[in-house]
């Protein structure tokens, strides 16, 4: 395919996106590409007492196009990287002075992370709205490029990414490269590709290389915990009416998912007004604990009930229950 070809196609893509400023990045460079310069010179002499003024042929020259680009990484921090998957965001913008396309590459396997996650699919923010959006942003293939983005203009792209094979550790963190090359060409400054830039002027490649990369980092969360509560009630007259005197069981479940482990975990529920907790009900496993703060799990002081279950491993549950009753 031309390149002339191929920036009629993918000017045709790239309708309707929004240019974005990036305040840290650096500005096109200069004059468009494809500007006329137009000069012409004058020659002034007398003769015979006359004042005659010739003009020369007037010379045009064009402006070359400077190939240039910068990519930043537009997360503030680490991405949590879950089962369900985690997006890594980045933005790609045109520092030559020139529409451009840019071959995009996404590396995963960079050395001094803790492992190495799996490449989805990598998208440009087709609607302009800043957020992936599943169908919507359109899927830029292995290998491919961005459609033309204006000097000045940037263009926002998204790294889907997800768990390769076993899921690493809680904490655990990964580093994943996006680059970006003109699809003109790179190289060392000054490198020239005669007839390539707009209009037919020269390309050629600024101070970037025409080549630029950023990484972003991700953070693996493999476990999760879930608590779910729930109350059973006991009234004087053997019933399950909620009246003054009434017995309630309160019921805790802890469940930690995923294959890895939470530490740290502590479970803690105030008492509730109008009521008053029963000494020494507190169970955790079925097994009955002590209420005072004496080294095992639970401290139940009257206002409240607090487990400290320490570190659990993904894939388990634990229960616990105490009881209160209703103020007469």
């Amino acid at each position: 395919m031309t390149r002339s070809h191929t920036r009629s196609v993918l000017l045709a893509a790239s309708a309707g996106l929004t240019a974005i400023a990036l305040p840290s990045a650096a500005m096109a460079e200069g004059v468009p590409a494809g500007t006329p310069i137009d000069n012409t010179a004058e020659a002034t002499y007398t003769i015979g007492g006359a004042t005659e003024t010739v003009p020369s042929n007037k010379v045009t020259v064009k402006v070359d196009e400077i190939l240039d680009v910068a990519v930043q990484s537009l997360d503030a921090g680490e991405v949590v990287l879950t089962a369900a998957g985690a997006v890594l965001t980045f933005q790609v913008n045109n520092t030559g002075n020139g529409p451009e396309a840019y071959n995009i590459d996404v590396d995963p396997a960079l050395t001094g992370d803790d492992f190495d996650p799996a490449i989805v699919k990598f998208a440009y923010d087709s609607n302009g709205n800043g957020v992936y959006d599943e169908g919507v942003d359109i899927v830029i293939p292995a290998g491919g490029s961005t459609p033309e983005i204006a000097a000045d203009g940037s263009l926002r792209m998204f790294v889907i990414t997800e768990f390769d094979g076993a899921a690493p550790g809680n904490g655990d963190t990964a580093d994943v490269r996006l680059t970006a090359t003109a699809v003109t060409g790179s190289g060392t400054p000054g490198t020239v590709f005669a007839g390539q830039g707009v209009d037919g002027v020269d390309a050629v490649v600024g101070l970037t290389t025409a080549i630029d990369d950023d990484i972003g980092t991700l953070i693996a969360q493999v476990s999760a915990v879930t608590l779910t509560k729930s109350a059973t009630v006991l009234d004087p007259f053997g019933g399950s009416q909620t009246i003054p005197g009434s017995i309630v069981t309160y019921r805790l479940i802890a469940r930690v998912s995923g294959s890895g482990s939470v530490d740290g975990l502590v479970v803690n529920d105030p008492i509730p007004v109008n009521t008053t907790y029963i000494p020494s009900t507190t169970r955790v496993g079925g097994v009955r604990l002590t209420d005072a703060a004496d080294g095992d799990a639970v401290t139940a002081d009257g206002t409240q009930v607090n487990v400290d279950l320490g570190t659990v491993a993904g894939g388990t549950s634990t229960i616990i229950t105490f009881k209160v009753k209703i103020d007469e």
